[in-house]
């Protein structure tokens, strides 16, 4: 299948790309390049050829052609959604429906996007996807909008896929240290301590990214009518934990590192979700992943680079972070538009 993926100098589209490419698939990226000086360790064996340009600027020569397109390229992060609202529903609102609908009106016969468990936002019980949505953040509200404007798109030629992706972690080479466990075991290892403003309590579903790109994979592998409007949830349900666990996780596998919690609730956004439709529905789809393996695999990567406190903290891996800088040092406009030197 000749497929276009968004984000492919990202956290998860650097690993999706390689995966895809490995079993078969003609895969050519599209990526701004914002976070393509953050390189944490060589972990991809392929790359996919990547045009260097914002969605918002794709043109129907860009996506003419492919079979399908797989779109993770938006504002990532929810402190920046916090601190700029409007661009980010023009990105990830306006800039992903416009992309699924050039893909329609050209020919691309399959679309999947990515969107987030962070839609269900704060429930009190079990939810899945038929469960109302609750978002509590600018980017969970747009993810939203984008499955609500996308799903009247479906038709005999166009057949969009929803995947709400638990928090993911896991090491990438484009790295990540502003997700939960990923931040976690960065604290562990260069610090020998996790100390928690909240008491921990919220849930969370998480779910490793090379299980998200395996993910991906089965959809596109899947025929069409299994996956066709349809909405997954990806993860497994075995993998919810209270934040307090993860941070015990993280705290038993980094030796000598220790753990203090405190009192107050913090963070609102808690739900734990079911996952057994992608499990059941999707052919071969599964989690080869929990918290405790992949905290041991970011140990092992730690280890193996010897990471620092800099690039731990630093901007090559925090997503407000670089785009804070990019903004600051003028080599992005308002909009977020790469100015041309």
């Amino acid at each position: 299948m000749r497929v276009l993926v968004t984000g492919t100098d990202g956290y998860l589209g650097c690993l999706v790309a390689a995966d895809l490419l490995r079993n078969g698939h003609d895969v050519t990226g599209v990526d701004t390049g914002f976070y393509r000086n953050g390189w944490l360790y060589n972990g991809v064996d392929r790359f996919a050829l990547t045009l260097n340009k914002d969605i918002r600027q794709l043109t129907a020569d860009d996506v003419a052609g492919f079979d399908a397109i797989v779109h993770m390229a938006e504002l990532s992060n929810d402190p920046l959604a916090a601190v700029a609202p409007e661009l980010t529903f023009k990105i990830n609102h306006e800039g992903s429906v416009r992309l699924a609908q050039l893909a329609k009106d050209n020919g691309v016969s399959r679309f999947i996007y990515m969107s987030s468990c962070s839609v269900y936002g704060a429930a009190d019980h079990e939810v899945d996807e038929t469960s109302p949505v609750n978002p509590q953040t600018p980017y969970a509200e747009c993810k939203v909008m984008v499955e609500r404007d996308l799903t009247p798109m479906a038709d005999d030629t166009f057949s969009p896929t929803f995947m709400r992706n638990a928090t993911a972690y896991g090491a990438s080479p484009r790295m990540r240290f502003d997700i939960v466990l990923n931040n976690l075991s960065g604290l562990a290892w260069t610090t020998k301590k996790i100390v928690m403003t909240s008491d921990g309590q919220p849930w969370r579903p998480l779910v490793h990214a090379l299980d998200i790109a395996q993910a991906i994979r089965r959809t596109l592998d899947a025929p069409r009518e299994l996956v066709h409007a349809e909405t997954f949830n990806v993860g497994n349900s075995q993998n919810n934990y209270r934040v307090r666990e993860i941070a015990e996780i993280v705290g038993d596998t980094f030796p000598g590192c220790t753990v203090t919690f405190g009192d107050n609730q913090g963070d609102n956004r808690s739900y734990r979700a079911n996952f057994d439709k992608i499990a059941n529905k999707l052919p071969g789809s599964s989690c080869d992943w929990d918290a405790v393996k992949g905290a041991q695999q970011l140990h092992s990567i730690f280890s193996m680079i010897d990471l620092d406190q800099g690039t731990f903290t630093g901007r090559g891996h925090t997503r407000l972070l670089q785009l804070q800088h990019l903004m600051r040092t003028g080599q992005v406009d308002e909009d977020l538009y790469w100015r041309q030197p």
